[in-house]
């Protein structure tokens, strides 16, 4: 289980390193943006478009990585007064509904993002960029947060059933 775990928390930290590098690109993009907007006068027809979907596809990305850091919101106001073993027994009740909330995300998101593809799905602007790559960002975002998530719950599970942290 151990290796699985590793094996997992190697996953979501090097694909959170990677997308981290889209934050770059995002900048880039807007600095170029208010460069030839305010510096030559001509603005771009792409930058505001491509940035979204660069923000986007990074949000979605990175939840894996936030997860496998503690990084998401809990609410502590109970929570911090259970002792390390009864919190994991709590978690594995509440990694179900993640598990189902994830599950609905791969699955729509998938469907949204083949169906953007197939048709080959353009914004509604002068610019008409493709929608399809930031929307197949959704399942695989998803697919990575699953994965983090049943590294979670093997944590927990084993931290429930022996009283000790994996």
């Amino acid at each position: 289980m151990k290796s699985i775990v590793t094996t997992i928390d190697s996953i979501s930290e090097w694909s959170g390193k990677v997308v981290s590098w889209l934050v770059v690109a995002f900048g880039l993009v807007i600095l170029y943006e208010v460069v030839v907007r305010y510096i030559f006068h001509d603005p771009t027809t792409w930058a505001l478009e491509i940035s979204l979907m660069l923000y986007g596809a990074w949000a979605v990305l990175l939840g894996a990585y936030i997860l496998r850091e503690g990084g998401h919101v809990n609410v502590d106001i109970i929570y911090n007064h259970f002792s390390p073993r009864v919190k994991a027994i709590v978690s594995l009740f509440t990694w179900l509904i993640f598990f189902l909330w994830v599950g609905v995300m791969m699955w729509k998101g998938w469907e949204m993002g083949w169906n953007s593809l197939m048709m080959g799905e353009r914004e509604a602007s002068s610019f008409g960029g493709p929608l399809y790559p930031a929307k197949l960002c959704i399942p695989l975002g998803a697919f990575l947060l699953l994965l983090q998530g049943l590294a979670g719950y093997i944590r927990n599970a084993h931290l429930a059933i022996t009283g000790r942290e994996l």
